[in-house]
């Protein structure tokens, strides 16, 4: 096949959809496929250009068999609502013309990536023009996300107009691919026909994150003795996190020194989430950057209990992808979702892979992280999850399946 790959974010960016990019087209093209990639220059989390890319100019790299073309764009150093909207525009702008400019190599489907939905009309109108099957794979319900945590306002008309867009736009889609069941049921309430629909959800590299590994260096590198115990938060510091529950719980703790919490990663909220840490004097609460990827099992492996904090409404518009891995280093966690979610769904399916607890409520947190920290084995529910459902060679071919098969 000959797939084009219309994302924001790609390697080298640590977390995310970026990662999860990078490791996708690499696979499809030593599947024997020919891939190209439109993306921007890596950014994120830090909101901020990575040294040695530009974002005022186009550049464009061969990457592990993978022909990349980065496009600029313009990045925000503190993204409010508007500044992300232009951010968005203006990928959607520079990376249509780049994928227009591809219109003679005539590539056999094309798959963009939500978010951002920006970018959906132009590949649509590309896709028309030559002939390719188009693909929207859903990472995160971007509108849902906006609208549902109150990003744009009390803005009804503003919100009734992108909805009636975003619907009309997914029914254009020869397929449209998610993460999880409940956000292809969402999918289909939003008109998109459900023989259309492909399951593709997010992996983990069940060999390289295990159960196995030794985290003990790193926590000596860290500074945590043997009796203290670790809580865990590493991904996007950003504010759809809500990850001032986190420092509510800490400063309860504040009396139990065994105990001790790492948010590690970056991003928009990092610094103000950082100046709040310090003004409540929360000296068992300590910030690290992103880790080496190469790192992260040791990471996963050295905390006793894992955080999977969402803020109320976003559990089903942002699946977060973060969770696989601690699934499958069979880390015990502490999932901050509504019970009808699918998050709160698979606990009951699954009982003892994680808690669930009730968003934004730090009682319902604290009672989760007791039950957590009483664990001292490997979580073997969450391990055999991860090794039935979140094995990456497993879903990628399952997915390139699907992909033929569209293709007849």
């Amino acid at each position: 096949m000959k797939i084009t790959l219309v994302s924001l974010n790609y390697s080298p960016e640590l977390t995310g959809i970026g990662k999860y990019n990078g490791e996708m087209a690499p696979w499809f093209v030593a599947a024997g496929d020919n891939v190209d990639v439109v993306c921007a220059p890596p950014y994120y989390p830090e909101w901020k250009v990575h040294a040695g890319y530009s974002g005022l100019s186009y550049r464009t790299s061969v990457e592990n068999g993978v022909r990349v073309t980065r496009c600029p764009l313009y990045v925000p150093a503190q993204p409010s609502t508007i500044k992300r909207l232009l951010h968005l525009a203006s990928f959607a702008f520079t990376s249509g013309l780049a994928l227009f400019a591809k219109v003679f190599k005539r590539p056999d489907v094309v798959f963009v990536v939500e978010p951002t939905l920006f970018t959906v009309p132009v590949t649509l109108l590309f896709c028309k023009l030559v002939g390719a099957k188009s693909v929207l794979h859903i990472q995160d319900y971007e509108v849902d996300a906006m609208f549902g945590l109150g990003m744009a306002g009390k803005a009804g008309f503003l919100a009734s107009a992108a909805y009636k867009v975003e619907r009309w736009l997914m029914r254009r889609f020869d397929a449209v691919s998610t993460i999880s069941f409940s956000m292809m049921t969402k999918a289909e309430q939003k008109g998109v026909d459900s023989k259309r629909l492909v399951f593709f959800p997010n992996w983990s590299d069940t060999s390289f994150v295990h159960p196995s590994v030794d985290g003990s260096d790193l926590r000596k590198l860290w500074g945590v003795t043997e009796s203290q115990k670790i809580v865990l938060y590493a991904g996007n510091i950003g504010a759809k996190q809500g990850l001032e529950l986190v420092l509510d719980a800490a400063e309860r703790y504040l009396s139990q020194p065994d105990i001790r919490f790492f948010l590690v990663g970056s991003g928009a909220y990092a610094t103000e989430l950082q100046t709040m840490a310090v003004q409540r004097g929360l000296s068992n609460v300590e910030f690290k950057p992103l880790q080496a990827w190469e790192d992260v099992p040791a990471m996963l492996a050295m905390a006793d209990v894992h955080l999977v904090v969402q803020r109320k409404g976003a559990a089903d518009a942002v699946l977060p992808s973060k969770l696989t891995n601690i699934l499958s280093a069979g880390g015990n966690a502490v999932i901050t979702a509504e019970t009808d979610t699918e998050l709160g769904r698979l606990v009951n399916e699954y009982p003892g892979i994680y808690s669930c607890v009730e968003p934004e409520n730090v009682e319902s947190f604290c009672q989760g992280l007791e039950t957590e920290l009483a664990k001292t084995a490997v979580n073997s529910v969450a391990r055999e999850y991860a090794e039935k459902n979140l094995n990456k060679e497993a879903i990628l071919g399952r997915f390139r399946e699907n992909l033929l098969s569209l293709l007849g």
